[in-house]
């Protein structure tokens, strides 16, 4: 098995490279800064954007290796090349080739729609393709970017001549300096969250300009406020009329507005849709298709349904015997009770 399945995360087989730890490792490569994929690690192996919105988050780092994209870095018995993963900023995907040529490919998140904000993604051929699944189940399917935005764009206009104030809910890192950049091109004025700011400001140091206001109190007439889905602040709260809308994946769900709070929902995603990953993931020419997170063991199904060799992470692998020979078959691992 070219990865193994830990309560940490995932971890090169017979190396102590860990992929995306979500606690402190020896090494670790990070593929992009939301905190679900950080940790105060050893040593960290990322992008120099990711590594800078690391440290805002996280504070100083003991010791950090930063690549660009296409940078080869040998380490732990192996060679690193880090491609763009289009999912936010400085996001990266891994490709990680063994002394016996092997190549493994470890997407993290990925996103595939255009975007303002993020380099597009970097398709790198492989023959161990580990990829995320968020979305990965058949109902996901995203209208495109452009089209979502000029809906978002005409609610806003709308509540703006109601004289409402309409406020945008969007995670503080990627989602909402995209949806800044996006309603900035189409003339609207933004009013961001403090947290969101900070965030912009780095996004600016790092060479992608974005303009918008810090809150302070107010929002100013004209205005869309761009806020995250939580830990909104009291001041907002207490905003007399304003309406709500959240901008997530999750919007095709009929519950998704009532889950962030919000009057309504826009399926605009940093992740890739089904479809999108289908694609990808026969696109990579990978011989064995490993799916993590969300909809693993949906997206290996239909992948296998392809014709493609795929599993879960949380599966193994026993070799089948036929009138052919021996192939491997994808066995689902026993969970502990706790």
């Amino acid at each position: 098995m070219p990865v193994e399945w830990h309560k940490s995360g995932l971890r090169l087989s017979g190396t102590e490279l860990w992929l995306d730890a979500r606690r402190k490792t020896p090494l670790s490569f990070v593929s992009h800064a939301h905190t679900d994929h950080i940790a105060r690690h050893e040593r960290v192996i990322a992008t120099p954007a990711t590594l800078r919105i690391m440290q805002h988050r996280l504070g100083p780092l003991a010791d950090t290796v930063a690549l660009d994209y296409h940078q080869p870095f040998d380490v732990a018995g192996v060679r690193l090349e880090l491609f763009s993963a289009g999912h936010v900023l400085g996001s990266a995907q891994v490709r990680i080739t063994r002394a016996d040529g092997h190549r493994v490919v470890y997407t993290g998140d990925l996103g595939l729609s255009s975007s303002l904000t993020a380099p597009p993604a970097e398709l790198a051929p492989c023959d161990t393709l580990v990829i995320e699944s968020t979305f990965g189940h058949p109902k996901y399917r995203f209208p495109p970017r452009e089209e979502v935005f000029g809906q978002v764009v005409d609610w806003a206009q709308r509540e703006l001549a109601r004289g409402q104030r309409p406020i945008l809910y969007a995670y503080s890192l990627g989602k909402a300096q995209e949806t800044i950049a996006q309603l900035a091109a189409r003339g609207l004025p933004v009013c961001v969250h403090p947290s969101i700011h900070d965030i912009t400001l780095l996004y600016e140091e790092l060479g992608v300009a974005i303009t918008s206001r810090r809150f302070e109190g107010e929002i100013r007439p004209g205005e869309v406020g761009v806020f995250p889905p939580f830990g909104r602040s009291q001041a907002m709260k207490r905003m007399p009329g304003r309406a709500t809308a959240v901008l997530t994946g999750w919007a095709l769900e009929p519950w998704a507005a009532r889950r962030y709070g919000a009057d309504l929902a826009f399926p605009v995603s940093d992740h890739a849709d089904f479809p999108s990953l289908v694609g990808w993931a026969r696109a990579s020419g990978a011989r064995e298709i490993i799916t993590m997170h969300g909809f693993a063991d949906e997206l290996a199904q239909a992948l296998r349904k392809e014709g493609l060799f795929a599993r879960a992470a949380t599966q193994t692998v026993q070799m089948e015997l036929g009138l052919g020979g021996t192939r491997p078959v994808p066995e689902p691992l026993r969970r502990k009770r706790r």
